[in-house]
């Protein structure tokens, strides 16, 4: 188990690495804020799951390689786009994509790895806490980076971005219980949540909001 969760861990780092520093390229910051906002993407849902649960300190703080890989990545990230700047608003459409691509494999590699740390950490019979665990270190990095850059966190407004997550982390902690084959059980929410990802963008799935039209006459 403990080498499937490694390879998730380093395989969401690159991807939220990857989605983070893109947005922050979108947000005209600079290497050392692309690295920052692409790092703390990548590391900030592990590290408040693990204050949630008491790990102090967090566990990245003891992981270095991991950071190093998120730092690593960030900077080859910046490269291609400073390489290719010219061309780098000719390819809104196509970055996008490619931000979304990561984006899902992030959110579903850090969903699975959190649920998982919450059974490791003695609460294999709460539910509850497995999901809450889950999301959180899926979604948390993505909350981090849109507030540095300054706009609202794409979880509260974007393509029912939190569902896939507690779907994901549901179908884990039923399947981490009655199935032995801890590869599928690991497999299977991280595909259902990249496909729910990836429909929801494609179909602009979102939950109910109010609309106001500020220019009504009162």
């Amino acid at each position: 188990m403990n080498e499937i969760v490694k390879a998730m861990e380093i395989i969401g780092t690159i991807a939220f690495a990857v989605s983070g520093s893109i947005v922050a390229i979108d947000a005209c910051l600079d290497i050392f804020g692309v690295v920052f906002v692409g790092c703390i993407t990548a590391v900030g849902g592990g590290i408040v799951r693990d204050l949630l649960l008491g790990i102090n300190p967090p566990s990245i703080f003891n992981n270095f390689s991991i950071f190093l890989i998120a730092m690593i990545t960030c900077i080859l990230v910046f490269i291609i786009a400073y390489i290719n700047r010219k061309r780098f608003d000719l390819f809104k459409e196509k970055i996008e994509y490619i931000n979304n691509f990561f984006d899902a494999i992030g959110l579903a590699a850090f969903t699975i790895i959190g649920s998982e740390v919450g059974f490791i950490h003695g609460f294999a019979n709460n539910y509850f806490i497995i999901i809450v665990i889950g999301m959180i270190t899926g979604v948390g990095g993505g909350i981090f980076r849109d507030v540095l850059i300054d706009r609202t966190p794409y979880v509260f407004k974007k393509y029912v971005y939190a569902v896939p997550t507690i779907l994901g982390s549901l179908l884990y902690f039923i399947m981490r219980i009655y199935i032995e084959n801890i590869v599928l059980t690991s497999m299977l929410p991280m595909i259902l949540i990249i496909i729910i990802r990836f429909l929801a963008t494609k179909y602009r799935w979102s939950l109910p909001k109010i609309h106001i039209d500020n220019n009504v006459e009162k």
